[in-house]
């Protein structure tokens, strides 16, 4: 692991029973301090069972990672308090505030008293909800939801976010401001992997992407290098179908 990478991983295998095949089979990744890398791919590619593997909360079969130096198999406890999650579903207690929400998170990480409020408060204001912190969550429209959902992901001012798949449903102006959050947090040095369907905000947003299907990983670069090396591709959505075909996956 280089002094820049923030994350390295090398041969990581998960099969679940009764697959043909493994979910993920010997995807090797890296990433660099302040770095935004895109992982894409079709429904089933292996993307969030990556992103479960590589944040700790799934166990591989096979292969490893090093987070900030710390083996995440050896030393997972430590490797958490440099992790931040927003995962697909939004991981909040709906009848609980978001204040609450927050507070409960904010604890898992051993956040307490001024040092717990100060946190919550500039998370809540970071994704626009200022003010809303003693509103149930599950009287938030689903924008308000995402955003909380990142809010946790920030509390502890993790040095890697795993984000995965953050602004899927949600009105535009949502999308913007989590998009704008990113790339501001990304200016302060944030590590962050990122999957999406939105081949847009993956040219916007990363520095680089891997295109993933089938469990492996099939091309990584710039963006715009991997177009531009690709017959017949005049962006980013055309190389992912000629990479990844366009049969439905259901």
């Amino acid at each position: 692991m280089t002094r820049s990478e923030v994350l390295s991983a090398r041969g990581l295998v998960k099969h679940y029973p009764g697959m043909d095949r493994p979910a993920v089979n010997g995807v090797d990744l890296t990433i660099d301090r302040g770095e935004i890398l895109g992982l894409l791919g079709p429904n089933g590619a292996g993307k969030t069972t990556t992103i479960a593997l590589l944040s700790t909360t799934l166990r591989p079969d096979g292969g490893g990672a090093t987070l900030c130096g710390v083996d995440i198999l050896r030393e997972t406890r430590r490797a958490r308090r440099h992790i931040g999650l927003v995962p697909q579903e939004v991981a909040l207690y709906p009848e609980l505030t978001a204040a609450e929400n927050l507070n409960f998170f904010g604890r898992l990480q051993d956040l307490r008293g001024e040092a717990l409020k100060a946190a919550r408060e500039k998370a809540l204001a970071a994704v626009g909800l200022r003010g809303k912190g003693g509103q149930p969550v599950t009287t938030f429209s689903g924008g308000m939801k995402r955003r909380a959902n990142l809010a946790a992901g920030l509390l502890h001012r993790p040095a890697m976010l795993f984000l995965d798949e953050p602004t899927v449903g949600i009105d535009a102006q949502s999308r913007q401001l989590i998009i704008d959050k990113l790339l501001a947090l990304k200016a302060e040095g944030l590590t962050m992997l990122y999957t999406t369907h939105y081949m847009e905000e993956a040219q916007q947003l990363c520095d680089r992407v891997a295109i993933m299907d089938r469990g492996r990983i099939l091309r990584t670069g710039i963006p715009g290098d991997l177009v531009e090396r690709a017959e017949g591709c005049s962006h980013l959505g055309d190389l992912f179908l000629q990479l990844t075909g366009r049969a439905l996956r259901d």
